[in-house]
């Protein structure tokens, strides 16, 4: 029976014979000689596949990708088109943010250009993100999802359309969150600032910037109402000190390359379609589910109290601000005079305790609320809001005209229409 030997490396009977010692250098050299050769196929073999892998892949996200392409361009152009004498075409960023969706509804109902922008990050349930998103989708409303500091998207939108105008409403929202997360707040409201400022600057022509501060920048402030002359320089979180350096750096681009730039104090928003963080949205929620909530007190029992702006109020405002901005003066990055740089407070200018608030819940819902009274804690939340509107009244018009009862009646039956009953939502204007 031959040995494996053999059977490996068989005898040429008729022609020659290797000795022992000469066959086993014959079979060590060939051996060797086929590894190489075997070796050298699979690294040739390795390179063809992961050159046309690498193909397959380019080819796949050119098909695929959230944004770029032939289709994609059509998409932008079509939502961006204006259909009304005089309109602006407007870039939102933060399109299915809660006041996002509510501006762009707003731009589109007039005949506006709108092209929305959405990172649909997971702060809250993005499911809410996508419903809006749906309803922006319905009248025509385009949302690309990418994330503000992603500057090659934004040069290709500023490429595609150029915007008259845009309306910064993308933020990391919300005063606790920046106790877990306060990189997300810096990534946000900070760098991606600035890399959209970076791309309006260069822009030609460069668009009028509209863009969401905050009330809460007002920090420790004990004077009241709230005026834009007041002090600004105590924040009391880590998202009004962010909202505080927006304001700063957006003074030092409108300085020095000539964007107009107007910034909105929101003041408490509330209303359909509203965050599920906000208390009077987890208020809701948990009334209904039969669960205790937490109410917050100051010092000394005082209760807390709140300048609540109803969502169409603010939408009011917005537009009135984007409406009234006037041009930026810069060309491709450099300035060629002085533009507008504005601050505006929107809000209600009539404070509400928070225990009103419930009772005005409980009053819609018809259910009595289990409440759980407790001492504020330093988490940055400070005990009262008022705002100050004459600047913004004698600018552009800015009047509120929905009072808290009114708009939590609005509210509520938004969110037992969407939530309580699975029936199809409708913002209620």
């Amino acid at each position: 029976m031959p040995s494996i030997e053999d059977e490996l490396f068989p005898s040429t009977p008729g022609k020659f014979k290797i000795d022992r010692s000469n066959r086993q250098l014959h079979r060590c050299f060939a051996s060797t000689s086929t590894m190489f050769l075997w070796a050298l196929f699979l690294i040739a073999l390795t390179a063809s596949y992961l050159s046309f892998q690498s193909f397959v892949d380019s080819g796949s996200r050119y098909l695929t990708a959230s944004w770029g392409g032939i289709q994609w361009e059509k998409q932008v152009r079509t939502s961006a088109q204006i259909h009304r004498s005089g309109g602006v075409s407007v870039l939102v960023t933060g399109a299915t943010g809660f006041v996002g969706s509510h501006v762009s509804l707003a731009l589109r109902k007039r005949g506006d250009g709108v092209v929305g922008l959405d990172n649909f990050n997971n702060y809250y349930d993005p499911s809410l993100k996508r419903a809006r998103r749906s309803l922006l989708s319905s009248r025509g409303i385009f949302v690309v999802e990418g994330d503000l500091n992603d500057g090659k998207l934004l040069s290709k939108l500023f490429d595609v359309v150029a915007f008259t105008h845009v309306m910064h409403l993308a933020a990391q929202a919300g005063v606790r969150y920046a106790l877990e997360n306060p990189q997300s707040y810096v990534h946000s409201n900070i760098a991606g600032l600035v890399n959209l400022l970076e791309i309006c600057k260069s822009a030609n022509p460069q668009p009028a910037i509209v863009w969401a501060s905050s009330s809460s920048v007002y920090g420790l402030n004990e004077k009241v109402p709230f005026s834009e002359s007041d002090r600004t320089d105590q924040p009391a979180s880590l998202y009004a000190a962010t909202k505080k350096a927006g304001e700063e750096i957006t003074h030092t681009y409108n300085h020095i390359y000539g964007l107009s730039i107007t910034g909105l104090r929101f003041f408490t928003v509330y209303g359909p379609w509203g965050r599920p963080d906000m208390a009077y949205f987890s208020f809701t929620r948990n009334i209904l589910q039969g669960k205790p909530i937490t109410i917050y007190r100051g010092k000394n029992r005082v209760d807390l109290a709140r300048d609540f702006t109803y969502i169409d109020d603010i939408v009011k405002g917005c537009l009135g601000s984007l409406d009234s901005s006037g041009k930026s003066t810069g060309s491709g990055g450099k300035k060629r005079g002085a533009a507008p740089y504005r601050i505006f407070n929107l809000g209600n200018t009539s404070p509400v305790t928070v225990p009103i608030l419930v009772d005005i819940l409980e009053k819609h819902l018809k259910v009595k609320a289990k409440r759980n009274f407790v001492e504020m804690p330093g988490n940055g939340d400070v005990p009262f809001t008022h705002a100050n509107i004459s600047s913004a009244r004698n600018e552009f018009g800015y009047k509120p005209t929905t009072d808290l009862e009114t708009g939590l009646k609005k509210f509520v039956r938004w969110y037992l229409s969407y939530y309580g009953y699975n029936t199809k939502a409708k913002l209620v204007h």
